[in-house]
Order: C-alpha cells, then sequence, then structure tokens
C-alpha cells in the first residue's frame, strides 16, 4: 500500500530503540480475534452510532462520523481495555497512558475489583488524571515523554508482579480496538474511505484488521508534530520521535508500537499529517455541530477535510473527555448525543 506524509513536522527521527519488547509474528491478532474480542466485551461497551457529519463542498453529504466519544469511559479505549483485561483474567494491573485508555482502565477495573496503577507523562492532562483517581485507581506521574513512561510502567508492573497492559501495543488491546472497524463496516458497506486518527496505533491497526477483506481505504491522520508512522512506512523500519506538544494530547507517541506496526505497514493506504491549526478547527467544528469532543477525537475529521477528496466517507471521533465534560458529576457517555447531529440508518 502507499504511505504519503502530508504537512510539516518538526524533529529528526532517529533508530527505533524499542519503547516496548516485540511481539512474536505468532502473537499477532487476527480477523477471528476481533470477532472474539467482540463477543467477550459486549456487556461493557456500547455499539456507537454514526452521525451525520458537516456537508462540505468535496463531500456534500457523503461524510459521516463514527460516535466513539459517545463510548463508556468517553473514547473508543474502552474496547480494548476490556478486552485485555476480562481476557487476561488479571487482579493486578498497570499501564501507562495519555487520560482515555487510564479512564477506560479505571472503569472496567473498578467494575471487576482490579487493582491498578496509571502512569502518566509530564504534559498529561490534570483533568483525565482526577478522573482516573476518582474511578478508585492509583496515577504516578514521570517527567519526560510517552518513552519515559512506557518504561516506568513496565517498572512498576515488574516490581509490582502486575499484568502489564499498553495503551496500545497489545494484540488483546489492537483486537479489541478493531471492534470499532467491524461496527462501522456493518453499519456501512458502502464506505469508501475510513479515517483513522493515528497516535500508538492501535486503532488504526484494529481498523486494517476490521478491513482485511474489505475494499474500503484506510488512512491514518497523525498530528504533524509527531508522525511517527509516517516517518517509519518511509525509512522502512520503526522510527522514534523526539516528544511533543501538540493539541491532540492523546497522540503523543513517539514511535510505533511493536504489535501496531506491521499490521499498519501491511494494510494501510495512505497517512496524512495534519498540524494543530486544522485540529483545532475540526474540533471547533464539531462543537457547532453538537459533537463534544476532545482535540484528539476530532483529528480524522481534520485528515478527511486536508485530504477534500469526493467519497463515500467516515471520520472516527475517538474521544470526547474534555475537560468541562470530565468535570461533568457522573459523566458516563452512554451513547446519547445532546447534539444537533442526527444519527445515520443505513
Amino acid at each position: 500500500m502507499s504511505t504519503t506524509e502530508v504537512g510539516a513536522a518538526t524533529g529528526t527521527a532517529g533508530p527505533w530503540t524499542g519503547a516496548v519488547r516485540p511481539v512474536s509474528a505468532a502473537a499477532a491478532p487476527g480477523r477471528a480475534d476481533l470477532l472474539a474480542a467482540a463477543s467477550r466485551i459486549a456487556p461493557y461497551i456500547v455499539q456507537t452510532p454514526l452521525l451525520r457529519g458537516p456537508v462540505t463542498a468535496a463531500h456534500g453529504t457523503g461524510l459521516l462520523l463514527k460516535a466513539e466519544h459517545l463510548q463508556l469511559g468517553g473514547s473508543f479505549k474502552m474496547r480494548g481495555a476490556a478486552n485485555a483485561v476480562l481476557a487476561l483474567g488479571a487482579d493486578r494491573v498497570v499501564t501507562g497512558s495519555s487520560g482515555n485508555h487510564g479512564i477506560a482502565l479505571a472503569r472496567i477495573a473498578r467494575t471487576l475489583g482490579i487493582r491498578l496503577t496509571v502512569v502518566l507523562a509530564a504534559g498529561a492532562m490534570p483533568s483525565k488524571a482526577a478522573a482516573i483517581r476518582a474511578l478508585g485507581a492509583e496515577t504516578v506521574q514521570v517527567g519526560g515523554g510517552v518513552a519515559e513512561r512506557e518504561e516506568r510502567a513496565r517498572a512498576l508492573a515488574a516490581e509490582q508482579g502486575a499484568v502489564l497492559v499498553p495503551s496500545s501495543d497489545h494484540p488483546l488491546v489492537v483486537a479489541g480496538q478493531g471492534t470499532v472497524g467491524l461496527e462501522l463496516l456493518a453499519a456501512a458497506p458502502g464506505t469508501e474511505t475510513v479515517y483513522v486518527p493515528t497516535g500508538g496505533g492501535g486503532l488504526l491497526a484494529g481498523l486494517c484488521l476490521a478491513a482485511a477483506d474489505h475494499p474500503v481505504r484506510v488512512v491514518g491522520v497523525e498530528p504533524a508534530l509527531t508522525p511517527r508512522y509516517a516517518r517509519s512506512l518511509a525509512a522502512g523500519h520503526p522510527v522514534r520521535l523526539p516528544p511533543c506538544a501538540t493539541v491532540a494530547d492523546g497522540l503523543r507517541g513517539q514511535s510505533p508500537g511493536a504489535v501496531p506496526y506491521p499490521i499498519i505497514r501491511n494494510r494501510v493506504d495512505e497517512l496524512i499529517a495534519v498540524g494543530d491549526a486544522e485540529i483545532l478547527a475540526a474540533t471547533a467544528l464539531l462543537h457547532r455541530l453538537g459533537v463534544d469532543a476532545e482535540p484528539s477525537g476530532a483529528v480524522a475529521l481534520a485528515g478527511a477535510l486536508r485530504a477534500g477528496r469526493g467519497e463515500r466517507a467516515v471520520a472516527i471521533v475517538s474521544g470526547g473527555n474534555t475537560p468541562a465534560r470530565l468535570h461533568t458529576p457522573h459523566h458516563s457517555h452512554t451513547g446519547t448525543s445532546t447534539g444537533t447531529t442526527s444519527t445515520v440508518h443505513i
């Protein structure tokens, strides 16, 4: 598949030093794992709707939104977190997270009576850290970026005898995230392109698996400040970028995951990079439509707008954990929208 990088990027890519120990090819998930995940997590998630997106000159009325901001826990991360925890049967878990994965794990951990420690990088949003603690999990904050966060999480897991559940780089997490693609393609089988926000790569890899035998184009959208997958595929091997401070706080990963990387390499059709101004503009557009997305959740729409292709497309709105929403008492994200955007029945 062809891969292109669009938009400016900063930082010099260096050799990948292994943020997470590589997983053998035999452990890579497949479609059967996605179907098993869908069955396993069904009692713990909601099937999110497709909403009508903005009317644009390129798309007309053909752009839809997969509303994962309405998922339990406020983001698609609930799918992978639930699948991993339920399949592993651990009673003590450690993770590194930018926030949404930690919130999702904390929610499922509270439900199942699991002890959870979430390691956060220096730039983590205080509102997300507070939400994790409010759900009963312990948080540990480190200096530095995602690489330092993951190193500390691995060390803590070893010290505590806990199971490490990474935010994206695990076969069970990728399989859980892939259920987004199963739902999307079942609801809108005529979709020509899916735009997927891309950080650690778990969601993009999951979509690639769901679309393995489907003619849909799969396009990953990265913040221009950290295009780790575009750089890696161009180099022919995973590379690590410096920490960055993109407004898309959930997509600040510095290197591809060992599990997602080969899946994405073998199936993705294109990678697009979008700048922070484009991300904020897409966020504001979603808010005007009544879609309460956080900047990370608007990245896919920013990519669709930048591409400007006339097509039947779906942009995944991956999260809605804004500070205002997290401060709302008893925020539950049960799958009901309060905006003007209507659900599409196809």
